[in-house]
């Protein structure tokens, strides 16, 4: 079999997340579940399954690294859950939202416009007589000239996109628009509950469906920055207002920032946003044990995850025997693999770094110009306290809740990795051969 080389360059681009729905992105799927130290995804849909029984809403939280792969496994759940009858609703918040400056009723209403979006093109439209009201008193606040429709040619989704469009383009108009949400906030939420979801709910059962599931991505790139209160937003957004954000009646998923895994307030927040439920953290692909011996296992699923973008309709075994139309060697691959310490994004990244370079097949001193630009982006950002933290780091192979050490994390300094003892961290390997460690 030869090598599709146009296939094989979108195949990898970093930026793009399978849709698992979709069957050729299906076939360049790979289940890492096997060396993640759990089911994490079947945990998430069990408990949606089961609930749904019980007719009981439920809220999950998910989090992880940004780019270990969150957006795949989630398209996964969407995949999974459709197939089982479930109505899904799946959305980057990072369409509608501004990561650098969100509040509550941004999400709110960024939930409130994907729902009624998404069963209008089923043909369910919903007319909430509360947000109709408030739209008229919206715009006479904003005082700023917004198309809405109302009254007859009223459209919930409609008005929501014109009126985040307006708003994410400028900081002032937000603020303006809070300060019109904020002591309304009780009120959105029993509408957008009683009006939109639980209708929604009621409609989507009559069409046979078995519920609703929203599934709220890149929330966990919200900015870690102190608001005047001196908390981080994250601690606002999720723990101070979390409550309000778990209440909403139909099963819901969002993705969180992995630092507050590490945060003082993290009993708090399963408590009040996951409701007693600890969020489920997806960890990297483990290229090493954490006694230093190699991980086989992992190390094989990280080559297949590159042979399957290139070879999608061949089997893993019938794939190894292929390996030399993409690298010149078998040890070119495995030099890849193991320097990506398991972060799926990074391994396509430098993957895609060496397509830009070259046709396959793909040389080692190619792989070796992409690992030293990756590695020298990195080194340029950490200061000599955080060196230190990353020697102790790789002695002792374990964070603490320490600012510098949610800095690692963030900034992809340190991965973390799951086995049956439970959680350990590690450098990432390509900081491992500086002269600094």
């Amino acid at each position: 079999m030869e090598l599709d080389f146009l296939r094989f360059f979108d195949a990898c681009d970093p930026s793009k997340t399978l849709a698992i729905a979709n069957p050729e992105d299906r076939q360049y799927y790979i289940d890492f579940a096997s060396v993640r130290g759990g089911k994490i995804i079947e945990a998430l849909k069990r408990t949606i399954v089961l609930r749904s029984r019980l007719n009981q809403p439920t809220c999950q939280l998910f989090t992880g690294h940004i780019g270990c792969g969150k957006s795949t496994e989630l398209r996964r759940l969407q995949a999974d859950l459709e197939a089982q009858g479930f109505h899904l609703v799946y959305f980057e918040s990072t369409q509608d939202l501004d990561m650098t400056d969100v509040d509550i009723t941004d999400i709110l209403l960024a939930i409130a416009r994907q729902v009624s979006e998404s069963l209008e093109t089923i043909g369910i439209k919903l007319k909430p007589g509360y947000f109709r009201d408030r739209f008229q008193e919206i715009a006479d606040f904003l005082q700023t000239p917004i198309e809405l429709s109302l009254e007859a040619g009223f459209s919930l989704p409609g008005n929501l996109a014109k009126l985040t469009a307006k708003t994410k383009e400028s900081p002032q108009l937000r603020s303006r628009l809070r300060q019109y949400l904020e002591p309304r906030t009780s009120g959105i939420l029993e509408s957008l509950n009683q009006e939109i979801l639980a209708r929604a709910t009621e409609e989507l059962k009559r069409h046979g469906k078995r519920g609703l599931v929203v599934l709220v991505d890149n929330l966990d790139r919200v900015q870690d920055r102190r608001n005047d209160s001196g908390r981080t937003q994250p601690e606002y957004l999720f723990v101070d207002r979390g409550e309000q954000l778990g209440k909403l009646n139909c099963h819901l998923v969002y993705t969180i920032p992995l630092a507050l895994i590490f945060s003082n307030d993290y009993q708090a927040l399963t408590n009040r946003f996951g409701g007693g439920i600890a969020p489920q953290i997806l960890p990297m692909v483990p290229i090493q044990l954490r006694d230093g011996r190699d991980c086989d296992q992992g190390i094989a699923l990280l080559q297949q995850l590159i042979l399957a973008r290139a070879f999608p309709e061949v089997t893993p075994e019938e794939r190894l025997n292929l390996v030399t139309q993409i690298f010149d060697h078998q040890d070119t691959l495995d030099r890849l693999c193991r320097i990506s310490g398991g972060h799926v994004r990074n391994l396509l990244g430098m993957l895609f770094r060496c397509l830009q370079e070259q046709d396959p097949p793909i040389c080692r001193d190619t792989v070796e110009m992409a690992i030293r630009e990756y590695r020298d982006s990195l080194v340029l950002g950490i200061t000599d306290d955080e060196w230190e933290l990353l020697r102790r780091v790789n002695q002792e192979q374990r964070v603490s809740g320490e600012d510098g050490h949610k800095t690692l994390l963030r900034s992809l300094f340190v991965f973390e990795y799951r086995d049956s003892q439970g959680r350990w961290f590690g450098v990432n390997p390509v900081l491992l051969e500086t002269r600094q460690l």
